[in-house]
């Protein structure tokens, strides 16, 4: 299992492309994984055979355990087996004193956990959740009863002990009918007590990572939010007059994206007490500059890809990565590497014509920054003949922060800063 960030320590096998016996290409997909981050696809690190799956659907996997072993063409098979494979509760693969061959040479099907995980309903269990029942002391049939937010319903790891903490506020399940049955009967009425025309929709993976992630930077962080107005009409007028010239010379369409990134690049330079996270009472001051950006997906779900060094691309750079990141993110194609390490955020709630917002701060950073949509009002303007009112393309920037480590002045200047560069747009600048 490959490592995918420094917060990650598990994955869960969504998908094998690949079954013993198939060949498979160097570089191509063996099999689908998610984490709490993201899902993505494996790739073959060899050319070969596969030679045995050690893992299957579903099962919660940590990070540099061995989950297939593939057979190269010189008679090799990497990755070498680990001990991980004697984790699982198969007794009947013995490592010590038996050869790579003789093992292989034992019929793979007899210790599954696919086989031997599977209910009489036909549903599924990994090694994991078996022994996190098992250590509950939960029965089969009271497994069965368990809601499963993984593929196909099956129970994941976070589903097996978000009911072993409900179970623990109230008394076990009895052996007699009488017991089993009122718990039911009494949270019945919730589901059923609907009246109208309504529907109750479940939360899916990735909704739910949301909700928890939300909650939990709101838990951690004295969210403030600051709010300043830029005056962006030179910004505007430049990219309406080279965006056709600019997509036929660099073949990419210039949004505002990048434009508002290189911004928030410089004035993080400017302040970089802004790029830090929090450990305990420890300030974390990071030195590289990666700004993520959040992008809806067609779920309605929420990804923040992020662009690594920022402050080192020039704007056809940072328009190429950001088109490129936006784009795969849309088509769930993003790697796990390419939404990690992220030290600011920047969300564009302007694409849904909300003139300005209060974002939530994407933990563990300290900040992050919303672009409002750009409306033509009337606003004063400073001449050599004096106050003139003149139409200008206005925005408001909003900017959530963490007032546990950034205060008013900072977060304020800050803010002010990446107005001030926005406003400062060459409207004559080459591309």
């Amino acid at each position: 299992m490959p490592k995918m960030g420094e917060s990650i320590m598990e994955a869960t096998i969504l998908k094998w492309n690949k079954q013993v016996g198939d060949t498979v290409e160097i570089d191509e997909t063996v099999l689908e994984i998610a984490t709490d981050k993201v899902d993505s696809e494996v790739p073959s690190p060899v050319s070969g055979k596969v030679l045995e799956i050690l893992h299957q659907e579903n099962d919660v996997v940590g990070i540099g355990q061995v989950i297939a072993v593939i057979a190269t063409g010189n008679g090799e098979e990497q990755p070498l087996p680990s001990p991980a494979v004697a984790e699982t509760p198969s007794a009947e693969q013995p490592v010590n004193g038996r050869s790579k061959a003789e093992r292989l040479e034992e019929p793979v099907h007899e210790a599954a956990p696919a086989v031997q995980s599977m209910s009489e309903s036909g549903r599924f269990y990994s090694p994991l959740v078996r022994n996190i029942a098992k250590t509950e002391n939960i029965s089969m049939a009271e497994l069965e009863q368990v809601k499963g937010s993984g593929l196909h319903g099956r129970v994941t790891k976070k589903d097996i002990l978000a009911y072993v903490e409900r179970r623990e506020e109230k008394p076990a399940p009895g052996a007699q009918p009488a017991p089993v049955q009122q718990p039911a009967t009494v949270s019945a009425p919730a589901a059923v007590s609907l009246s109208g025309n309504t529907e109750i929709v479940e939360m899916d993976r990735m909704r739910k990572l949301i909700a928890d992630h939300m909650v939990n930077s709101k838990r951690t962080s004295a969210h403030v939010t600051s709010f300043v107005e830029a005056d962006v009409t030179n910004l505007v007028n430049w990219r309406n007059r080279v965006k056709d010239e600019y997509q036929k010379r660099f073949g990419e369409k210039i949004t505002f994206t990048p434009i508002f990134v290189e911004a928030v690049a410089r004035a993080i330079r400017d302040f970089p007490m802004i790029n830090v996270s929090v450990e305990g009472t420890k300030i974390i001051v990071k030195k590289d500059i990666n700004i993520g950006m959040a992008a809806a997906l067609p779920s309605g779900n929420l990804i923040v890809p992020v662009i690594k060094g920022a402050d080192q691309l020039n704007l056809a750079g940072l328009t190429k990565v950001v088109n490129d990141l936006a784009d795969r993110a849309r088509a769930n194609k993003l790697k796990p590497e390419e939404i990690q390490d992220g030290t600011f955020t920047l969300t564009n709630v302007g694409t849904f014509g909300n003139v300005m917002g209060t974002p939530i701060i994407n933990q563990p950073q300290v900040a992050i920054l919303a672009t409002g949509a750009i409306r033509k009002k009337p606003a004063v303007v400073e001449t050599e003949y004096g106050d003139l009112i003149a139409v200008r393309q206005m925005m408001f920037l909003s900017l959530s922060y963490d007032h546990r480590v950034v205060d008013g002045f900072l977060g304020g200047s800050f803010l002010r800063r990446v107005a001030d560069y926005l406003e400062g747009f060459d409207a004559n600048r080459q591309m």
